[in-house]
């Protein structure tokens, strides 16, 4: 297979790998696609006492003393009933469907990719780890691709092939439903809190593959797939289960690989941006996968996929081990899965390679919309800031999918050529496409929700950059609303930033003062803090105003959106809230604001922004939940006010307390 060169690298950590990444699919475009179905199949599985079938796998489980005890029922109930979780839940690997997929496969991602990268070197170190330990494999979820890559690219590599963690939707779809299970798949309902039983019989299942060594177990730390393609806060449950097995002795290690898909386009690009804007996702069926057929004659770029450093849970929690399985200090191990979980996210993030694209958006959302509209970007100016653009991004440790071997220019208007649902070149100027654009020169309501999808939409491929420039550009919002340049307020404004958009955003449990001194190394890196005094933070306005500039307008979005809606909230006559009412008023807000000049960005349409703005008023107390309802919520008006003060810069933030720390 070839070597793809010319790919511009970093060091994100000096133990990283230097590697070139090789194109899957270039094998797949000068050989058969069937003999490559039916190639011999030789992956070293996992040393074990015996092999376990998928049914004395659910056996295991059934006689699982665990399970039997976890309710009152009479045993032959319990059974009876777990057994039915298990049929609707396991999975059924056989190698034969694996074959026809991974034939199917060939054929559809040699149409809409023109190269799938993996850095096959790590995937080899892999491979030899499977034969001594049970490994889960932890990859970002953005797409419906992902769901079968990773297995395609093992069965490609002769890597024991995984099962997956999947959502119970996917089995609904006829045919293709049993496929996907006979692929690996095996199907988790969603909100289970509640259900005792199942909760049991889906830790045990999960703890059963890992004890025996089955098959790798996949499932996506997030939960679910972003919408808005930024990192989603991510669950512990899962990430728990597979660890069990290790902290009660079962197993001698447990290996945790992150794993990184970065896609140049995304398939569901325009669905995703009308979910934010509140409108249904259709039901997955077979049917619609069928209907879906069309997207066989678009290009999607590439796609990368990039697996991260094994981690050793043996390693990960030397010296803690006593601590994490005594019952009572549960909380303790709480925080170190929640420090873990995000540990995890965040080297995903590190992990994925940044489109050209991607640094385009972050710039074409910092013009006013009319202008994108109605006159178009001198597509000069555009290249121009691209090109400084990839140079900061370069400086802050950036992966970037930039072809080193061809001109700038033509990398930047074949990005402009793929991604021409969103935006067009005329005349030598960018426009913003927007469907129907004489209904969005005219400012009517239903013409503002249209351009909303349109914004929505490229700010998601901004979004996938964002973890990238985060961190200098809270301390670039920070020294705006800092009281002063002493690096103690500098500090308390920061972490109250932090704190803000903890939802928003990945930050590790207990790493301000890290994530602070981070912020503060790269804006002197790039020449815009000034370095000459420890005791203060102080821009660099000669050579630092444009980086600083830029920071801050990344961030203008949701800070302005999170100051409507605090405003909204503060100014309602009610003291309780609901979900259900609060979504849908910001979106009408939002348009009141828009049509009468009053607000310039769309990201306060995104459900995603709302939710994680109630997520950080319950985060700092200032609405609570009410008992009698999961999504109704009682406000403190004058915490909404002050937290609105110190977010305008009117208050000073007080010094927080950062997390409980658990370090790994």
């Amino acid at each position: 297979m070839k070597k793809t060169r010319g790919y511009v690298r970093l060091g994100l950590h000096e133990e990283d790998d230097e590697e070139d990444m090789v194109d899957i699919l270039e094998e797949r475009r000068q050989s058969s696609d069937i003999g490559h179905a039916l190639r011999n199949f030789m992956p070293r599985p996992h040393r074990r006492p015996e092999a376990f079938s998928a049914s004395q796998l659910n056996a295991a489980v059934l006689d699982s003393r665990q399970v039997a005890m976890e309710t009152g029922s009479p045993p032959e109930a319990v059974r009876a009933q777990a057994a039915a979780i298990l049929e609707e839940m396991s999975q059924k690997l056989q190698l034969g469907f694996v074959r026809l997929m991974g034939f199917m496969l060939s054929k559809v991602l040699k149409r809409i990719y023109s190269a799938i990268l993996v850095n096959t070197r790590a995937l080899a170190t892999l491979r030899q780890l499977m034969e001594d330990a049970p490994v889960v494999l932890l990859p970002n979820h953005r797409s419906y691709t992902d769901f079968l890559v990773i297995s395609y690219i093992m069965f490609t590599y002769d890597v024991p092939l995984p099962v997956i963690a999947s959502g119970l939707a996917l089995a609904g779809m006829k045919l293709m439903g049993e496929m996907l299970r006979r692929c690996g798949a095996f199907y988790i309902r969603r909100d289970i809190a509640s259900n005792r039983l199942y909760c049991e019989v889906l830790s045990e299942y999960v703890k059963s593959l890992v004890r025996t060594g089955f098959a790798p177990v996949e499932f996506y730390i997030e939960g679910y797939r972003s919408r808005s393609l930024k990192s989603l806060t991510p669950k512990q449950g899962m990430l728990q289960m597979v660890l069990d097995p290790y902290f009660e002795g079962q197993v001698d290690d447990v290996i945790l690989v992150p794993v990184s898909l970065s896609y140049d386009r995304l398939l569901e690009e325009s669905l995703l941006a009308h979910e934010l804007l509140g409108i249904p996702k259709p039901k997955e069926s077979t049917l619609g996968l069928l209907k879906a057929a069309k997207v066989l004659g678009e290009d999607y770029g590439r796609m990368h996929v990039n697996f991260g450093r094994p981690m050793s849970a043996r390693q990960l929690c030397q010296g803690k081990m006593e601590s994490l399985v005594l019952e009572d200090v549960l909380e303790e191990k709480r925080a170190f899965l929640k420090r873990l979980a995000h540990v995890i996210v965040r080297i995903q993030e590190r992990g994925c390679f940044h489109s050209p694209w991607s640094l385009m958006a972050c710039l074409l959302l910092q013009w006013p919309p009319s202008v994108l509209i109605q006159t178009g970007l001198p597509w000069r100016r555009l290249a121009e800031r691209t090109l400084w653009l990839k140079r900061l991004a370069l400086s802050f440790g950036a992966r970037l999918n930039w072809p080193g071997h061809t001109p700038d220019l033509e990398v930047m208007s074949s990005a402009v050529a793929l991604h021409y649902p969103s935006v067009r070149l005329k005349a030598q100027r960018v426009f913003l496409v927007v469907e129907d654009e004489e209904a969005a020169a005219g400012g009517r309501e239903t013409a503002v929700a249209k351009m909303a999808a349109a914004m929505l939409m490229m700010a998601s491929y901004r979004n996938q950059s964002l973890h990238l420039f985060v961190r200098p550009a809270l301390l670039a919002v920070a020294l705006s609303l800092s009281p002063s340049v002493r690096r103690d307020e500098v500090f308390a404004t920061f972490c109250f930033l932090r704190d803000v958009f903890t939802s928003e955003f990945i930050f590790i449990p207990g790493e301000a003062q890290e994530d602070f001194e981070e912020a503060c190394g790269l804006l002197k890196k790039c020449g815009a803090l000034d370095a000459t005094d420890s005791q203060e933070v102080r821009a660099w306005e000669e050579g630092g105003a444009e980086v600083l500039s830029f920071l801050r307008g990344l961030l203008k979005p949701f800070v302005d959106s999170y100051l409507v809606m605090l405003r909204f909230i503060s100014e309602l006559d009610a003291h309780v809230i609901t979900e259900q009412d609060f979504l849908p008023a910001v979106r009408s807000l939002a348009t009141t604001l828009l049509l009468a000049g009053k607000l310039r960005t769309y990201e306060l349409f995104s459900s995603d922004v709302q939710k994680n703005f109630l997520a950080f008023l319950r985060n700092l107390a200032a609405v609570t939940k009410l008992k009698a309802s999961e999504k109704a919520y009682r406000v403190d008006k004058d915490a909404v006010r002050r937290i609105e003060g110190m977010l305008s810069g009117q208050i000073r933030p007080p010094k927080i307390q950062t997390e409980p720390d658990a370090r790994l």
